[in-house]
């Protein structure tokens, strides 16, 4: 009793300084008029505005206005009009990805006879390079239908010319180097009679990886080429300048084939820009993720003439990055060519890219059309075009490029970007600076404000991400990683829900939190302002929805200016972020001041958003699409570690400019209570082990790769003796669950035949192109290919300057690997490949990639190495040859094809035959 007497007590001796002159101000008397102070309290806190002229029983009174929770959102209305919004935005996102083409045909693209093109090249299976399926079956039709359209347009304006090429050559690529012999190009020239200077570059290739068809990888490129090449050679008026297709037989081997083709053929001289055409899914639309470099003229040709567009300059900085494990021959034409060009790709479905399912039934007809409709037109705008016959005249600058729903192509130059962006930012700023110069920032307060809640809601986004994070952690050390591959839609519900409820939940603690410590700060003698927040309660709520709503706009400004000043093209994404809500609170400010958080202000703010909303709903599309079946190749990091930071961004991201709902919310106890049930519900389901990761089903396969050789190893002492000799099966796991879901049905393949890098001998000592820690080993017999390695040393010399000249030859397979490691004090200072100059692969490690074609001759090769001052027992350098049976008979042995007997359906091990041998000099 005493404490509450002392409690109104501060209220009546504050709001004597702080009310309004002619407020009265009740004096306590007795306790009926403490009653009486309770009763008014309570009216007045829930009331906007005093009226002086209206008093009863010596307490001011505001006249009767609706309660502040009129102007607050109901949770429940809340909560239907975001997952509605969402649930549009996402029904429209999906609705344009599943329309692959805009309109009818205009009869100038013959999908269907592509698709005869397809199926004929895929007839023969896996076309790896020297394998007589690419060097000679898809040759021989390739040819054979250059043929027969060079036949039939014979009598047009423009002539067809066709090459065979068998380039050899050697580059540096991605830290390594490869060597070729004798790869395989179809070089197609399309100019008219009179001939022509410059010439437009089509790429595909028709080469695959082993053991897989490649429909989409890359035979429905070809077949649209071939289909192109047709309508362009059977055109009634003749080109203005000439088009070059090239079918490359060497992309998958380090990108040979169009390094033999750019750097050594005499028609790629006249190459002024290429498009180059790439899979890393199988089907849907395919992506223009890369132009240039500079050039800004190549994307506004695509603009302009692709009849259904897909763009995104977002796809281009991220593959860029580095972060995509892929790359595709635009490296080679723009590094090695230095000519600018398109590259596009199909990227959906990219679960079974580079796997046995990648056939053509599983590449819809309409996917074929809208490819050939688009690389037509661009074909056809650009051979027309005055841009090509002097692109230095255009090259300058970057361009921005996006696609909204795939109907239309955003394209602007990126110095215009630059001043859109700032003019955005600027505007931004002088919102929030009029905001400072209100009569009711007083001291600052605004600015104070603001300041805080950007802590609170910076804070909110790392307390988010580290809980989820923490899940995923558990998630990955319960043994039920990777849950979500075969059901994406899980990773949402159990990530996304954990997500958007801790985030909810932060920022709910922050608004109750708020209101007490307003009480604390009134009750310690803060009173003036604090109890007009008290009084004014509804009215500070509005007010701090408000402020948390300009939080948003400044972060996504501050990403607007990083973004623009260090010359990111994609910067458009925070413009749109920002623009767009700047607008739409202008426009809806009376609407809000009048009315506060009504269900119409609502509606029209969501409408606001819509348009910046649906673009980045997509672009979240379009980063799960890639990642998530890269996670299944890639055992790096913990998938669901990535999975989950990425759900988590998104969800932050997404939710930034619906973050102040919260605060102009009546309550969010029922939204909490249901995402905390989603949670929990999916915990448990996926604790007891509900979603396997992997399924062979027909319809949607999600297999785990798995890479099986059969190996054998011999390794060599300084005296060419034979060391040591061992013979397995060599068992890689592409994802981060290893062979955790294989060994209950393989018992053999458990963690006690785990391999340990051997230090001593490179690459480990195993027989592969790249370094990997996830392996297996299991004892197997001796492999005897019927082609074997042949390695020999040739010469071994002393140069003048002190190095040791050391030439060696090598016969084998196809497709073979160099390691070198020279030993300590020891140096390599030139060898034959690339430009001469040896670089570094890994730590201590050279790594060369050899590959060739029919009929080649014996890889000979030399470096010169710089002695150490004393040779130890070891010697200078150890050289290992491994090699490869990627076709043939040479590719199978009785022990590996048990073994994949015995692999379940929903895994897909790709196989074949190694060797690796050893020798120390």
């Amino acid at each position: 009793m005493l404490l509450r007497f002392y409690f109104y007590h501060r209220l009546l001796h504050c709001s004597e300084r702080s009310f309004p002159q002619g407020v009265p101000v009740a004096r306590m008397q007795s306790g009926t008029n403490i009653r009486r102070i309770k009763a008014c309290l309570q009216n007045n806190v829930s009331e906007r505005n005093y009226d002086p002229e209206d008093q009863t029983n010596g307490c001011s009174v505001v006249k009767k206005k609706p309660e502040v929770s009129f102007y607050l959102l109901h949770e429940g209305v809340g909560v239907a009009l975001v997952t509605v919004f969402i649930l549009v935005l996402w029904g429209l996102v999906h609705l344009s990805l599943q329309q692959l083409v805009f309109g009818k045909a205009t009869g100038e693209f013959n999908a269907v006879r592509a698709r005869e093109h397809l199926e004929r090249i895929t007839s023969v299976g896996p076309r790896p390079v020297g394998s007589r399926e690419n060097e000679v079956l898809t040759v021989n039709f390739l040819l054979e239908q250059i043929e027969h359209i060079k036949a039939i347009s014979a009598s047009g304006p423009n002539s067809l010319t066709v090459d065979v090429q068998r380039p050899t050559g050697s580059y540096k690529i991605l830290g390594g180097f490869t060597s070729y012999c004798k790869v395989s190009n179809i070089a197609v020239r399309l100019e008219p009679k009179a001939g022509a200077q410059h010439l437009m570059l089509a790429n595909c290739h028709f080469d695959t990886v082993a053991n897989s068809p490649g429909a989409s990888d890359d035979a429905v490129s070809c077949a649209v080429m071939l289909e192109v090449l047709r309508s362009l050679a059977n055109l009634s008026t003749p080109l203005r300048h000439g088009v070059l297709f090239l079918f490359n037989g060497a992309e998958e081997t380090m990108l040979q084939g169009s390094h033999g083709f750019i750097t050594q053929h005499p028609w790629a001289k006249q190459v002024r820009a290429f498009i180059n055409l790439e899979a890393v899914g199988v089907g849907g639309k395919e992506l223009v993720f890369q132009t240039g470099p500079e050039n800004p003229w190549l994307i506004q040709a695509y603009n302009h003439a692709a009849k259904h567009p897909f763009a995104s300059v977002v796809g281009q900085e991220i593959f860029q990055s580095r972060l995509l494990p892929s790359d595709t021959d635009f490296r080679i034409y723009r590094d090695f060519g230095n000519i600018p060009g398109i590259d596009l790709a199909f990227i959906e479905n990219g679960f079974i890219y580079h796997t046995k399912y990648d056939t053509p039934d599983r590449i819809l007809t309409d996917s074929i059309q809208r490819a050939g409709d688009n690389i037509l037109a661009v074909l056809k705008h650009l051979v027309m075009s005055k841009e090509l016959a002097d692109p230095s005249e255009y090259a300058h600058g970057n361009m921005v490029f996006f696609d909204l729903l795939g109907m239309v192509v955003v394209a602007y130059p990126a110095h215009v970007g630059t001043i859109i962006n700032y003019t955005t930012a600027i505007a931004t700023f002088l919102y929030l600076f009029k905001k400072c110069l209100h009569p009711s920032n007083v001291g600052g307060r605004y600015v104070k404000e603001l300041a805080c809640a950007t802590v609170a809601v910076i804070l909110s986004w790392l307390v988010t991400l580290l809980t989820v994070v923490f899940i995923a952690f558990v998630v990955s050390l319960m043994g039920r990683s990777m849950f979500w591959y075969n059901n994406f839609y899980t990773c949402m519900f159990m990530y996304g829900s954990a997500a958007t409820g801790m985030m909810v939940l932060f920022h709910t603690l922050s608004k109750n939190l708020y209101g007490v410590s307003c009480v604390c700060g009134w009750a310690c003698g803060a009173c003036p302002t604090l109890v007009k927040n008290l009084l004014y309660g509804g009215a500070r709520r509005l007010e701090v929805g408000e402020l948390y709503f300009d939080v948003s706009l400044l972060l996504w400004c501050g990403a607007l200016v990083y973004f623009t000043a260090n010359g990111l093209c994609s910067a458009y994404v925070p413009m749109l972020m920002v623009a767009f809500p700047l607008a739409t609170k202008l426009l809806l400010a009376r609407e809000f001041k009048l009315r506060g958080a009504s269900v119409k202000y609502s509606v029209l703010y969501q409408l606001g958003l819509a348009l910046p909303y649906v673009h980045f709903m997509f672009l979240i599309w379009l980063v799960f699409e890639v990642f998530t079946p890269t996670l299944g190749r890639s055992n790096t990091y913990p998938a669901d570690v990535v999975l989950a930071t990425i759900v988590t961004l998104s969800i932050l991201f997404f939710s930034s400019f619906f973050l102040h709902f919260i605060y102009l919310a009546r309550s969010t106890k029922w939204l909490l209570a249901g995402l905390g049930t989603v949670f929990t519900v999916f915990l448990l389901l996926v604790s007891c082990g509900m979603f396997f990761p992997y399924t062979a089903d027909p319809s949607g396969p999600r297999p785990k790769r798995v890479f099986i050789q059969h190996t054998t190893r011999i390794v060599h002492g300084l005296d060419g003796q034979v060391e040591s000799r061992d013979s397995g099966l060599w068992i890689n796991s592409f994802d981060y669950t290893g062979m955790q879901h294989i060994t209950p049905i393989i018992p053999e393949i458990n963690d006690t035949i785990m391999t340990n890098c051997q230090e001593d001998r490179p690459f480990c000592g195993y027989p592969w192109f790249r370094s990997d820690k996830n392996n297996w080993y299991l004892p197997a017999p001796e492999v005897f290919p019927k082609s074997p390695v042949e390695f020999q040393l040739l010469s071994k010399e002393e140069t003048k300057w002190g190095t040791v000249k050391m030439t060696f030859e090598v016969k084998g397979p196809s497709h073979m690997s160099l390691y070198l490691m020279p030993h300590r004090g020891a140096s390599l200072s030139s060898w034959w490949f690339g430009d001469g100059t040896p670089q570094l692969y890994l730590a201590r490690e050279y790594f060369i990639f050899y590959t060739h074609g029919l009929d080649a001759p014996a890889w000979n090769f030399w470096f010169e190495i710089q002695p150490p001052r004393e040779e130890g027992p070891e010697g200078m350098i150890s050289v290992a040859i491994s090699s490869h049976y990627y076709f043939g008979e040479d590719q199978r042995t009785v022990q590996l094809d048990d073994m994949l007997q015995r692999f379940p359906k929903w895994a897909y091990p790709s196989s074949w035959v190694s060797t690796y041998h050893m020798y120390r000099y």
